[in-house]
């Protein structure tokens, strides 16, 4: 493996479709993207997936004992220590690896990195941040927390405010980015106590462009490029927003016309439906990322087939070349200086 690439470990063994989705994807990413890959788990069954593929320089197999099931409590991290995404997770943290990407157990990732590679100093909660479509062509707002931190302190908030200021700036490159908080009105006055107390620090904190509330409406709008809220709120999103991009994909194909007449129209259309799908289909962003961590980690659907983890291995490949880890690192420094740093679990 070229030693300047970008060196991404994925979980061979996370998700509904491993690994042969999983080997599919990262084969055609290490092809694409300039990328070396560590395919972590059972050797045997990750080799009998890539003698479905061209042998590739680019791919090394890493061995792991295990998977934490999804059916499994995140307790099992420390009771299978040897596990796919533990050791996906210590190659970043011997510097073996840039970045992770995995779709099997969300909340067994997210603790294997909090536990594994520790939090940033000046952030107390790491936040799943995922990229939703919006109504105007090409741009996308990135949403978080979505799952991480069902409760939340006012300042995590204005911690996740300030996290997709950084990923919204240096990845997507807007330069002012506009920071919303997710309510039920504009008004300020408007919402719950964590509404309310969120509101005044996100408005006091100069360091982060805030424009005030975001409603439900607002989300897809393109009027925002962040939009903040507690994992609770942003979970139930995600997973409407999901199905509403089923849904609608789902109603294309039944209302397009059959037979040769479908036929001609769909072929017509064709590359407005591609269009289409890559806007309202989740499988196009390929992950989440889980911002707060020492190490750039992307969660995947648990479902996802090799396209899904194409483009989330291209998700934590822009992290890496823009640098979001380090520019965290020293906002979050300067910035929220109160904050207390935990310590990185010793292996």
């Amino acid at each position: 493996m070229a030693g300047n690439r970008a060196r991404i470990a994925v979980d061979a063994m996370g998700g509904d479709h491993a690994p042969k989705e999983i080997v599919a994807g990262a084969i055609r990413a290490s092809e694409e993207l300039d990328v070396d890959i560590l395919l972590v788990g059972d050797r045997p069954s990750i080799e009998a997936s890539l003698q479905h593929h061209h042998p590739s320089p680019n791919i090394e197999i890493v061995d792991a004992d295990g998977a934490i099931e999804m059916h499994e409590g995140i307790s099992e991290l420390r009771r299978k220590p040897k596990a796919s995404i533990n050791v996906s997770m210590d190659l970043v943290k011997k510097n073996r690896a840039d970045a992770v990407v995995s779709a099997g157990h969300s909340g067994a990732a997210m603790g294997a990195a909090t536990l594994r590679l520790g939090r940033l100093k000046g952030i107390d909660r790491p936040a799943i941040g995922t990229l939703f479509p919006t109504l105007l062509a090409g741009k996308s707002v990135i949403i978080l927390d979505v799952g991480a931190n069902v409760d939340c302190r006012p300042k995590y908030l204005e911690q996740f405010a300030l996290m997709g200021t950084i990923y919204s700036q240096y990845v997507m490159g807007v330069t002012q980015p506009k920071v919303g908080l997710l309510n039920i009105g504009e008004e300020s006055s408007k919402g719950n106590d964590l509404a309310l107390a969120t509101y005044q620090l996100l408005e006091n904190n100069k360091t982060i462009p805030f424009i005030g509330n975001a409603e439900g409406r607002d989300v897809l709008s393109g009027r925002f490029d962040v939009i903040v809220c507690d994992g609770f709120v942003g979970n139930v999103l995600l997973k409407f927003a999901e199905a509403v991009g089923e849904i609608v994909l789902q109603i294309m194909r039944e209302e397009l016309p059959q037979g040769w007449r479908g036929a001609l129209g769909t072929s017509i259309l064709k590359p407005n439906l591609k269009k289409l799908k890559q806007r309202i289909d989740h499988a196009e962003h390929g992950g989440a990322l889980l911002l707060g961590v020492a190490g750039i980690c992307i969660i995947s659907h648990g479902s996802s087939y090799a396209p899904s983890i194409f483009n989330a291995i291209r998700l934590a490949k822009g992290a890496i070349d823009h640098q979001v880890l380090e520019r965290i690192k020293a906002s979050g420094k300067e910035l929220i200086p109160d904050s207390v740093e935990t310590s990185v679990e010793k292996s």
